[in-house]
């Protein structure tokens, strides 16, 4: 359908010219006098006085060999002269091109830094004589702005005055567009085309001068812009994009991610205009601002079977949710990690565990990609640690109502002001806030008094963020009832129950749900409950409600009592909202309820475009919510977690050729690339995990669905592109091309190490007299945990990926026959490697455990039979996603060494 030209005003704008000054025509006259002299006057002068610029004498052969007289000298000089003077009309020339042309930044003459500075200045005096708007931009100068300069007044013939108003509310902001042939955008260009005026450049370089782009980098240079910059606009520019006035710099380039081309389409196809290319996804202003266009988003072309636009945003939406959550993400992971280790308990031979697809996989990697495990730890390690010190000094923890978690701190605001925190803990704003600088929570250890006493502020879950951190509130500081409201209740009182039920700085909780959530339970049954109405709840609360002192005191002096939180989606009676009410100013707890109650002391209320606001606090953020699909789907991965009967594994395909590759892939153990030189290290990560999904993904991948797996938040089409480019160049085109269909493969020669480990298992089961050999040099192989050392962040595709989940079981398959061959033929030592070798990648896998006990145990020797007990009881104790040891474990240690327990609590008595 062809684009539909946008209504015109019936009389365009007029613009006035600036008027020139007595000073500016003295100063233009006095400049063409100059140059008129400097491009004519010198040559003239030299060629009367001096002669031409070779001379007789600079051309006699016999000057390199004989003496040099006076006559040389004075020849070597005006040669001098002339090429000085040569170099000044070659800049004056450079800088009437730029200023008539208006190509923007003028080119450099080489070796030429003041006198094209001279030439620029006296040029642009001359030029405005003759015009008002061609002038010579300025060379920039490294580390300097450009000079400023005034804006062109304009004057809107019968403006309308919802301009104005809009303009109020509104802020503007412009993408710089991808290149044309040669042709380049210069911010030259851009305030030509959008404030009228290219001499206008400085302000729009001063409104964005440090500011992030979507890439990374900052603008430092006037003349150094890329495409898909977003560059901020000033008020009375055209031709742009309009946002909201109060939006942060983050949101805005969240909304204009600086894509040189719509997500979805192909490359190959025929270039569509700069406003189609655009795609906008806010309102584009035209010269009619009462009737803005609204640009709709591109169809996709090119082939079908790839993703839709549509599953592509609701990919990124999945991200956007539960990636922001990142306190949150951090603790669904552990409670994630601890069932799939309960489903590797019971994993059948031959089977992987049941792996999740569609919307649950994607969520996961939205969990992974946005998991902030740093800053949970060091909210948990630190408050506790502030619990046991002032347990320690005899100290009430005093009243923290919010909290406030950067990459630089962790703020506590707390209630009544004290300015004596305990060490490491510092005070600011007068005793109103103690700080515990990220570098100190480091140090903190997991160990020691931060783990003496309880957690003392079980409380505290994500409000939203802001843009330097995360806002978070103690539900139990209101002392009252908190009143939630807004268009996404359910959404919010979803996230706050989830983070509640999983975080990691609280010990003994209880999460009552009323109305809604009783599919929550499926994550974290032991904390949360769900009932249908207030009625079924209220008894209970009210027989197990205790002094808030006691509470507190109890906390961290190692007596807890269950912390309890009552997030309700019904809301109350008059009668049930007093009897809460009552139970909030005595009770230790925190009860959030919607409607409008005489009674609440706290008001949160969500907005229709996502803001948390508290108006008791001053606090307004974006909002962490849990909207219904993201909620399914966090469902529906901690079901299928629940899944114990697995799934069988698909066998491999053969591989004809066993010869070492041109490139070999290591993934098992630490990633390494054998064959080619290694990039530049600030390349070589994107381009190795790059390698390894089309590695792994032999059927090929299409650069639209690879840059989405590589960039979850979303890319550049021209950073992709440059990428896939630059990792083409690296391996050769014999080793990365693209086929017919458009996708991404690599050759023949690319290998990695877990296909040559599955052929070596293929090929060991047909032949039965070197199996024992075969599978022996299979798990010579691996080396490690699968990817390990990659860096913290990537590769969160692994989430809805098979590898994970057919490497460890494939790797611990192996080592499990290789074991039971071993034994069979006596052989007890080489059955303890077989299982150690499994065990280096496939860890948590307890039937590894269980063999290498039998193993152990064969030999003959009670001291190293004791050191492996004595080994899985400790990393069983101390494992990150906790669970203890599978009960099948624990009965062959009761088997093969009964004695454990008994060395085991002496140890602990000790």
């Amino acid at each position: 359908m062809p684009t539909r030209e946008p209504v015109r005003p019936r009389r365009a704008p007029v613009r006035i010219p600036t008027r020139r000054t007595a000073g500016d025509v003295l100063a233009g006259l006095g400049a063409l006098v100059v140059l008129v002299a400097l491009v004519g006057g010198v040559p003239y002068a030299l060629l009367v006085l001096a002669g031409p610029p070779i001379t007789a004498e600079l051309l006699d052969l016999d000057l390199l060999t004989s003496r040099v007289g006076p006559s040389t000298i004075v020849a070597l000089l005006v040669l001098l002269v002339w090429l000085a003077w040569f170099q000044l009309l070659v800049c004056v020339v450079v800088e009437v091109y730029a200023g008539v042309r208006r190509v923007g930044m003028p080119a450099r003459v080489p070796l030429s830094g003041g006198t094209q500075v001279l030439a620029n200045k006296l040029v642009s005096a001359v030029l405005l004589l003759f015009t008002a708007s061609a002038a010579v931009v300025p060379i920039a100068r490294l580390g300097a702005p450009p000079p400023a300069s005034q804006p062109i007044a304009t004057v809107a013939l019968a403006a309308p005055i919802v301009e104005a108003e809009t303009a109020k509310k509104a802020k503007k902001v412009y993408v710089v567009q991808p290149p044309h042939g040669r042709h380049h955008e210069s911010l030259w260009e851009i305030a030509e085309k959008c404030l009228g005026d290219g001499r206008r450049y400085p302000e729009i370089y001063r409104l964005n001068q440090h500011k992030e782009q979507p890439d990374g980098t900052r603008l430092r240079m006037a003349d150094l812009i890329r495409p898909g910059w977003v560059l901020d606009m000033p008020d009375d520019a055209r031709n742009v994009h309009v946002v909201p006035a109060g939006q942060g710099r983050v949101e805005t380039l969240r909304e204009h991610p600086g894509r040189a081309e719509p997500v979805g389409r192909m490359p190959g196809k025929a270039e569509k205009s700069a406003t189609q290319e655009q795609a906008p996804l806010v309102k584009k202003e035209t010269t009619t601002p009462s009737q803005p266009e609204i640009t709709k988003k591109p169809e996709i072309s090119g082939n079908t079977s790839l993703q839709p636009a549509e599953e592509t945003s609701q990919g990124l939406d999945l991200v956007d949710y539960l990636a922001g959550a990142s306190l949150a993400a951090a603790g669904l992971l552990v409670v994630l990690g601890r069932r799939r280790r309960e489903q590797l308990w019971r994993r059948a031979f031959g089977h992987r565990v049941v792996r999740p697809r569609d919307d649950a996989a994607k969520a996961e990697v939205a969990l992974r990609f946005g998991a902030d495990a740093p800053g949970t730890r060091i909210l948990d390690v630190g408050l506790r640690l502030l619990g046991a010190e002032l347990a320690a000094q005899d100290r009430t923890p005093p009243t923290v109502y919010a909290a406030h978690l950067s990459a630089r701190h962790l703020d506590l605001w707390i209630h009544p002001p004290d300015n004596n925190p305990p060490a490491p803990w510092t005070v600011q704003d007068g005793g109103q806030v103690w700080r515990l600088h990220a570098h100190e929570g480091r140090l903190l250890t997991d160990q020691g008094p931060a783990q003496q006493g309880g957690a003392p502020y079980p409380g505290l879950v994500s409000l939203g963020t802001d843009e330097s951190g995360r806002v978070l509130i103690d539900l139990e500081a209101a002392q009252g009832l908190i009143n939630i409201r807004g268009a996404q209740t359910t959404a919010a009182l979803g996230a706050l129950a989830v983070e509640l039920a999983t975080n990691r700085w609280s010990d003994r909780m209880r999460v009552t749900l009323v109305g809604f959530g009783e599919e929550l339970t499926a994550i974290a049954p032991d904390r949360i409950k769900a009932v249908g109405s207030l009625a079924e709840v209220l008894p209970e609360l009210e027989a197990t409600a205790a002094p808030r002192e006691q509470v507190l005191t109890g906390r961290v002096n190692g007596s807890p009592r269950d912390a309890h939180f009552l997030l309700s989606a019904v809301a109350p009676t008059q009668e049930e909202a007093r009897r809460l009410a009552l139970l909030a100013r005595k009770d230790t707890a925190g009860y959030v309820v919607p409607g409008e109650s005489p009674h609440a002391t706290w008001t949160l209320e969500i907005t229709d475009d996502g803001r948390a606001r508290i108006a008791e606090l001053g606090f307004e953020v974006a909002a962490q919510l849990l909207p219904r699909r993201h909620y399914k789907a966090l469902v529906d991965l901690f079901r299928t977690a629940e899944q114990l009967d697995g799934e069988a594994m698909p066998d491999p395909e053969p591989l004809d050729e066993m010869q070492p590759p041109a490139v070999e892939i290591r993934l098992l153990g630490p990633i390494e690339i054998i064959g080619p030189e290694p990039l530049e290290a600030g390349r070589m990560a994107i381009a190795v995990e790059m390698l390894i999904y089309l590695a792994t993904h032999p059927g090929g991948v299409h650069p639209v669905v690879l840059g989405g797996v590589l960039w979850p938040r979303g890319v550049q089409a021209m950073v992709r592109d440059a990428t896939i480019a630059r990792v083409a160049d690296w391996l050769g085109a014999e080793h990365l091309f693209t086929d017919d269909a458009g996708r991404l493969r690599l050759g023949p020669g690319v290998r990695t190490d877990w296909v040559l480990f599955r052929e070596l298992v293929r090929r060991s089961h047909g032949d039965v007299t070197a199996r024992a050999v075969i599978l022996d040099k299979a798990l010579g192989l691996v080396r490690g945990p699968l990817l390990s050392g990659r860096p913290p962040g990537r590769y969160a595709w692994l989430a809805a990926d098979e590898l994970e989940y057919d490497v460890a079981a494939g790797v611990a398959d192996a080592a499990h026959r290789l074991c039971e061959i071993r034994l069979a033929h006596g052989e007890p030592d080489a059955a303890v490697a077989a299982a150690r070798a499994g065990l280096l990648l496939a860890a948590d896998d307890e039937g590894l455990w269980r063999d290498l006990l039998r193993a152990t145990h064969a030999t003959g020797d009670q001291v190293r039979l004791r050191a492996v007990v004595d080994g899985l009881t400790r990393r069983s104790s101390s494992h990150p996603y906790g669970g203890g040891m599978a009960p099948e474990t624990e009965a062959l240690i009761d088997e093969l060494l009964p004695s454990w327990r008994i060395h085991i609590v002496r140890e602990s008595s000790a």
